[in-house]
């Protein structure tokens, strides 16, 4: 259990912290899609015999700046992701079904592993978080300027393109490594409700990040906890935890607004 939660608790700093603009550059849905390509990489992995996480990682940095850019225009947006992520859901049955692995590996890829993380699946995650964390760190100023106000950072000239690049492969890193914790097709809900919740209580885009990594280590840490008890599939507790989270602050906001 002290790896589960050694590898959570990183997973949850960098969700909050990419959720947080995921929200503001309204891209759920993109997020969503980089799940189901990184079900397809993870399978694809196991049929080439390497880790799942190097299979997603290959996948899904690719595939985020390629479907970034079919989806910059919003009305073939919703096409261009459902066709992809059709595509990808099929590709990873393909990959799953010319293994000989056990339907256990399926499961895994899908509603994550984290019980049984190692300690090297923990050091992987510790430094994919940290890259993400410091590339964060450098572009900061910039991406919350494009995030939060897009017309003023393009008036501006600012490099809006090249943001939009770096950040979807820094998704394309959080996808990856959440997925161990939640699964691919989870994945959404600590990439998206822990910073949705956030925006309800706090106002400026650093006290969202804070209050969005708090909700996300309540959820990823009482999820563990409940899991162990129960023995029950800890991304059910997880998502379960967050969809609370998203509700509550739903509630707040109405009593505050009378």
């Amino acid at each position: 259990m002290q790896n589960a939660y050694l590898a959570s608790t990183f997973i949850a700093i960098i969700s909050g912290i990419i959720g947080v603009f995921v929200i503001a550059r309204n891209m759920s849905f993109l997020t969503h899609t980089l799940s189901e390509i990184g079900f397809a990489g993870a399978a694809f992995g196991i049929f080439a015999g390497w880790p799942p996480l190097n299979g997603m990682l290959f996948f899904t940095i690719i595939s985020s700046v390629i479907v970034g850019q079919l989806s910059v225009k919003a009305d073939r947006r919703e096409a261009s992701i459902s066709a992809i992520s059709s595509l990808f859901i099929g590709l990873g049955i393909l990959f799953l079904s010319l293994t000989d692995k056990s339907s256990s590996y399926a499961t895994s890829i899908l509603f994550g592993s984290i019980i049984g993380i190692s300690r090297a699946n923990v050091w992987q995650v510790a430094l994919l978080s940290i890259v993400v964390l410091l590339i964060v760190a450098i572009i900061y100023r910039n991406l919350k300027f494009d995030s939060f106000d897009p017309v003023g950072a393009r008036v501006k000239g600012l490099w809006t393109n090249t943001l939009s690049i770096i950040f979807l492969i820094l998704l394309a890193l959080s996808v990856s490594v959440a997925a161990q914790i939640v699964g691919s097709l989870l994945i959404f809900v600590l990439l998206t409700l822990p910073a949705a919740s956030a925006r309800y209580f706090a106002h400026t885009v650093s006290k969202m990040m804070l209050v969005a990594v708090i909700l996300s280590l309540a959820g990823v840490w009482g999820g563990l906890y409940l899991g162990y008890l129960t023995n029950w599939p800890v991304s059910f507790f997880i998502a379960t935890i967050e969809c609370l989270f998203y509700l509550a602050a739903l509630g707040y906001n109405r009593l505050r607004q009378g």
